[in-house]
């Protein structure tokens, strides 16, 4: 069974940046659409940006023009740059495939005031 497992997050100040990363265990990222979403406390999870096989990128108004998504394709991995984070940016975020697979334990990004 295809695992995913999300690395990076952390605790942050406002106006400083993380790199989260995701990872699968078998080689599906390559031909798939692969999106990162995010979960505050209290909230629904919601989605946050796109990447396409071509690397063609789609975001969320709440992340254009701070956060980048990107893929490796070598390594099957697939990284969220986030800069001037805000604390609203607090939450879980997860990675996952579109259609998608068995959700990963996430990685919890804290970013204080």
């Amino acid at each position: 069974q295809v695992q995913l497992v999300e690395s990076g997050g952390g605790l942050v100040q406002s106006g400083g940046s993380l790199r989260l990363s995701c990872a699968a265990s078998g080689n599906i990222f390559g031909n798939n659409v692969v999106a990162w979403f995010r979960q505050a406390p209290g909230n629904r999870r919601e989605w946050v940006a796109t990447i396409r096989s071509s690397s063609t990128t789609f975001y969320a108004d709440s992340a254009k023009g701070r956060f980048t998504i990107s893929r490796d394709n070598a390594k099957d991995t697939v990284y969220l740059q986030m800069n001037s984070l805000k604390p609203e940016d607090t939450a879980v975020y997860y990675c996952n495939t579109i259609p998608e697979r068995p959700w990963g334990q996430g990685t919890q990004v804290t970013v204080s005031s």
